[in-house]
């Protein structure tokens, strides 16, 4: 982990700082990690769930680690099994109905409904199904009335029109790349959005904390992807990065503006 960062972890270490999104079993060496996230500052880590393993994982985690928190979800068939089969591991098809009684089950002990949504970036993908999904994870998160995690990969304009469409509540746009026209339409709709580690180096995020008012941001590593060093894993320490950058955009304190953002998390995700 580069000098300059780390000088950013001493600066912020006090502050209270949160990461609402992450998939920790990737992460290499965990233990580490939350020791390193607890020294600059991390109350809380979301770790997320897409599928039947995943959201048994996450359960786990939160389990042994205080610091964690989960959400469960089930993340587009057909990108994930691009996704397993891209990393050399067997896809195994989840059952939706089972896996949403599972999520029912376990709904005490988890933060949110996600990751969830829709990826058209694969091809051959089956938009209908995906929606058909999409929904029943709104519909889910309304009845158990928590956040949606939401990813749109290549699909902003449907995953907009979708959640108006099932009056969605509590959502949280998690990385979202849509244009400045289709951010401010979810903005104006109260939703949340993450900003990532990596918008000390993309313009888009960027341009997404100018135009999102303060009480709608939220910061999120996706951990181990989206690093604000390329090239590099990313783990929850790295949020400084985020706060640092969002103050700098706004003209904020980065005090003030960690402490405003781990509000936003406490009002929405308690």
């Amino acid at each position: 982990m580069g000098g300059t960062f780390l000088k950013v972890f001493v600066i912020l270490r006090l502050m209270e700082l949160v990461d609402v999104h992450n998939h920790l079993e990737l992460l290499n060496d965990l233990d580490h990690a939350i020791i390193r996230a607890k020294e600059s500052g991390v109350k809380k880590i979301i770790t997320s769930g897409i599928d039947h393993e995943t959201n048994r994982k996450a359960l786990e985690l939160k389990k042994e680690y205080e610091i964690v928190e989960c959400s469960l979800g089930i993340y587009p068939k057909d990108a994930l099994k691009k996704e397993y089969e891209a990393s050399g591991k067997a896809f195994k098809e989840c059952d939706v109905e089972e896996e949403i009684a599972f999520i029912k089950k376990h709904q005490k002990d988890i933060m949110g409904i996600g990751e969830v949504g829709l990826d058209f970036s694969s091809e051959n993908i089956n938009q209908k199904e995906q929606e058909k999904l999409f929904v029943k994870m709104i519909k889910l998160a309304k009845e158990l009335n928590k956040p949606l995690i939401v990813h749109s990969r290549k699909a902003e304009k449907e995953v907009l029109e979708i959640l108006e469409r099932e009056n969605a509540k509590k959502v949280v746009m998690h990385c979202f790349c849509g244009n400045k026209n289709l951010v401010k339409e979810g903005a104006l709709r109260g939703y949340y959005f993450t900003i990532p580690t990596n918008v000390n180096r993309a313009s888009n995020f960027q341009s997404m904390v100018k135009e999102v008012n303060i009480n709608q941001l939220l910061t999120e590593t996706d951990g181990p992807f989206l690093s604000p060093i390329k090239g590099e894993p990313n783990e929850p320490a790295n949020i400084t990065v985020t706060i640092k950058e969002i103050a700098k955009i706004k003209g904020f304190d980065e005090k003030e503006t960690a402490n405003n953002i781990f509000l936003n998390y406490m009002r929405l995700f308690k």
